[in-house]
């Protein structure tokens, strides 16, 4: 450039920093000249690119951060020196440069330089309508912007054209009591100040650190030379991309609009022309095929070189193309998906380099239906997203009415203040469940993303009058059974009516994506999974097994439950005994069925966990109708359920102290599985189950237990003349398990670490009702996360690594995983790969979310030297 501007870290007045290399202040855009994005931003660097691919770029100039900081805070730099880059008619305009794109920036100011005396010569050379046009945009612009006019000035001038011209000056002149700025220089000075004002203002910073800025996050600015856009032949403006935003086909979408500046086509309605020819309307192809043809050729260049999607911004003056900008194409999750795949497809990028493209959490818009962007919502209430997914149906307030509904066949979303395992039958029948209380790892919220349900917890914002079954929110709008709304999981909102929709995608692209993740992902990914249903939804997700099957949902099914209730019942042990051999050829099915479909691979099933108790009805008419079925009086069983009564049951008579002290049931279910492991074996791959003890905090505990199981294991070899292996494991939930796991692992074939119970009882803190306050402890900043949603690396955590080294030192060959609902947590599982675990487990619907961020964390670590990528 001209004169000398000083260079970053040399601002005036202080101690010269040394360089290397050095960063100017101000410089023009040229092949070779050094911009940085992280120094002069996203877009200067774009342009550099295109510069260097010989694009029609017009002549720009990038201040950097640094300067932009100065400008801010006074120091100017020098300004002659940057418009003697341009010719001295030329008109300007002023864009924001952030290092990230997405993190926005001060609205462009187009049209610098535009007087009195320009307008004058553009009148001749393009006509006084084109000129005023010119003229207008800049005063109004200048005005909002930089002079800060309240835009209602204005909107007395209804004209256009040179008339209205006049009238808006006056205007300005009026209300400034100064006339409109005519040097060049002064407009662009004030033009920089501005928009580096704007930057550090309240608003624009909690905007961009809501997107993910830091705080010390820079704005550069790029001064470029205006191609009209406006006057004689074919002039405008406008936008192309080669592919649809929301799919990621290929499909040329854009608008043009003649006689139009910047971005003004996509907001021009029918006047915008389409860019191919198009039996809707005229198009760009029709009326400048040439310049149409140039500017498809320059966007399959820029995907080429730029080695991405990109959305061409350009004008056309008299029928010659000029690219303004170059930005990345805005996409929907299924299309970035696409774009990843066809650009590693056709040799742009590696099949790596796509994997690491994608947002591990992206992935589940591709699972669910969700919302569609573009629809009307209406909010009638929030809580906590705990689900994904998004579904419409009419509101029910009992399991029995799902289950009626969906006999029906009409889409149900199930109210409950909170669910319990009871709900289960009317789970499954709902397309969504909404509950007043819980949280992210509540009972809903297992059950709803095991079941790809979407789910809003917590919704504290609306009133649950479950006995008048009606929905309130804070403004007193009353929702009734049969009303229809809409679950949006995904963003915890619960809307009024039936918006439209976006169904899934599970496309071939999709697929190859997957096949490239687990190519490279060295640790290994298994599904929760109770059901048939479930399991296979494992398989189509490409579980590697069945990580965590909890037993106890299958004992609520109608015809199990009446059989369990008189089981508990039952006064001696060979009573109880009698009674659940009634229910072991449902569990030999039961576990056959899961066998059958996983056909070999891996299946862990827990033993019976939750306390008795919620077996038993609670109310009145439910105790009568259970006495009847039982053939005892209502006190005997109102006593019974009684005596069972505890302060804090998940705390009391569950898990492995039931299986000490009710022993019966763990007989019953290790029969049922040997059984049935034998069975499938027979169709297909050996069978080797694992069998998962539930709560342990003592050793003792597993030899009890251990003890039983095997001499179960016998009786069935001796009773099929077949021998069978099976793995023996524990479920480590509470904190004593992990502090004395060298105790533990040595009796056991795997550690299979369930952080929901172990984050619980780490904090003292009740995962089903911490969703009343967590949002104001996060807030506060007294947790950074939730603990139930994303795994508290520094406390559980410890505790994490404290069984795995005590568990693995005792016992070398022990298999380590992670079976809570952090698993397919994309953070969390970033500290399992790093602890030596060997797989994690968490619900199908995770599944390919947790395989994505699997691979991404293997590249990271390869891309850094660390391990190769497929160890």
């Amino acid at each position: 450039m001209g004169a000398p501007l000083y260079a970053a870290g040399q601002r005036k007045g202080a101690a010269v920093q040394k360089q290397l290399p050095e960063i100017p202040f101000a410089a023009l855009i040229t092949s070779d000249a050094p911009i940085a994005a992280n120094a002069h931003g996203g877009r200067a660097k774009c342009l550099q690119r295109l510069v260097r691919l010989d694009l029609p770029v017009p002549c720009t100039v990038a201040l950097s951060f640094d300067a932009v900081r100065g400008i801010a805070e006074g120091q100017m730099p020098e300004l002659a020196t940057i418009l003697g880059e341009f010719p001295d008619d030329a008109l300007l305009c002023v864009r924001p440069s952030s290092e990230d794109p997405d993190w926005g920036g001060p609205g462009a100011v187009l049209n610098v330089g535009m007087n009195d005396a320009r307008y004058v010569d553009l009148c001749d050379s393009m006509g006084a309508q084109a000129a005023a046009a010119l003229y207008l945009r800049f005063v109004q612009s200048y005005a909002v912007h930089v002079a800060r006019l309240d835009p209602d000035v204005f909107d007395a001038v209804s004209e256009d054209g040179p008339e209205a011209l006049g009238l808006i000056l006056q205007a300005y002149e009026a209300e400034t009591d100064e006339a409109f700025p005519q040097d060049r220089g002064e407009q662009l000075a004030a033009v920089l100040r501005s928009m580096a004002r704007a930057w550090d203002g309240t608003t624009a910073r909690l905007l961009r650190q809501a997107k993910g800025a830091p705080v010390d996050a820079g704005l550069g600015l790029v001064v470029q030379e205006m191609v009209p856009g406006l006057g004689q032949g074919e002039c405008g403006s406008g936008v192309l991309q080669l592919i649809n935003s929301q799919t990621g086909k290929p499909q040329i979408t854009g608008r043009y609009l003649s006689q139009s500046q910047g971005r003004d086509a996509l907001g021009a309605g029918a006047a915008a022309l389409y860019l191919e020819q198009d039996p809707r309307g005229p198009a760009l192809a029709d009326v400048a095929p040439a310049a149409f043809a140039d500017l498809k050729s320059h966007a399959a260049l820029m995907r080429q070189r730029l080695r991405e999607a990109m959305q061409v911004e350009f004008v056309i003056e008299n029928g010659h193309v000029h690219i303004l900008d170059g930005v990345r194409v805005a996409r929907s999750a299924r299309a970035a998906v696409r774009i990843a795949v066809a650009l590693a497809e056709d040799g742009i990028i590696s099949p790596q380099e796509a994997v690491m493209r994608i947002d591990a959490h992206s992935l589940n818009e591709l699972l669910h239906r969700q919302v569609d962007p573009l629809a009307t919502r209406e909010v009638i209430g929030t809580g906590i997203a705990a689900s994904p997914g998004a579904a419409t149906g009419r509101l029910v307030f009992t399991a029995a009415e799902a289950q009626a509904s969906a006999s029906r066949r009409e889409p149900c979303i199930l109210v409950r203040r909170e669910t319990s395992p009871e709900d289960i039958r009317g789970m499954h029948a709902a397309v969504a469940v909404l509950t007043e209380k819980g949280g992210i790892t509540s009972h809903a919220a297992v059950i709803g993303r095991g079941l790809g349900l979407p789910c809003i917890v917590g919704a504290s914002s609306l009133k649950f009058l479950s006995k008048e079954k009606q929905l309130v929110t804070t403004e007193g709008r009353v929702f009734k059974a049969g009303d229809i709304v809409t679950i949006d999981g995904s963003s915890g909102e619960v809307l009024a009516g039936q918006p439209a929709m976006l169904e899934a995608a599970l496309d071939d692209a999709f697929q190859t994506l997957m096949g490239w993740a687990d190519a490279e992902r060295d640790i290994g990914i298994r599904a929760n999974a109770d059901t048939p249903a479930d399991a296979q939804l494992a398989r189509n997700f490409d579980a590697q097994g069945i990580g965590l099957c909890r037993t106890e949902h299958m004992f609520f099914e109608p015809g199990r439950l009446t059989v369990m209730r008189e089981m508990i019942f039952a006064e001696t042990s060979f009573g109880r005994a009698a009674v659940l051999a009634r229910l072991l050829p449902m569990q030999r099915g039961d576990f056959y069925e899961l066998f059958r479909i996983m056909a070999g691979m891996p299946v862990c099933i827990r033993l019976f966990d939750p306390p008795l108790h919620e077996f038993l009805p609670t109310t009145r008419t439910g105790q009568r109708e259970l006495s009847e079925a039982l053939g005892i009086p209502v006190r005997d069983v109102t006593r019974r359920v009684e005596e069972m009564g505890e302060y804090n049951p998940m705390l009391g008579l569950r898990g492995v102290r039931l299986g000490v002290t009710v022993p019966e049931i763990y007989d019953m279910q290790a029969r049922a599985i040997f059984e049935a492991a034998l069975d499938a074996s027979k169709e297909g791959a050996p069978v080797v189950p694992e069998i998962m003890i539930p709560l342990v905090s003592a050793k003792r505990e597993v030899e009890l237990v251990k003890a039983r199981i095997d001499a179960v294991a016998a009786a069935v070899k001796s009773e099929r003349g077949v021998e069978f292996d099976f793995r023996l494991g524990v479920m480590v939930e509470t904190p004593r398990a992990a502090l004395r796991a060298a105790d533990i692992a040595p009796h056991t074939a795997f550690l299979s670490f369930g952080t929901n119970d172990l984050t619980q009882m780490t904090y003292g803190l009740s995962r089903d009702d911490a969703g009343r306050f967590m949002s104001d402890y996060v807030r506060q900043e007294v947790f950074a996360e939730d603990p139930f949603h994303v795994l508290d690396v520094e406390g559980v955590g410890e505790l994490l690594k404290l069984g795995v080294q005590r568990g693995r030192e005792s016992n070398p060959g022990v298999t380590l995983s992670i079976c809570g609902e952090h698993g397919g947590n994309p953070e969390s599982i970033a500290f399992c790969r790093a602890a030596g675990f060997d797989y994690v487990s968490c619900s199908p619907f995770r599944v390919p979310v947790a395989r994505l961020a699997a691979a991404q964390l293997a590249i990271a670590h390869m891309l850094a030297g660390e391990l190769p990528a497929s160890a």
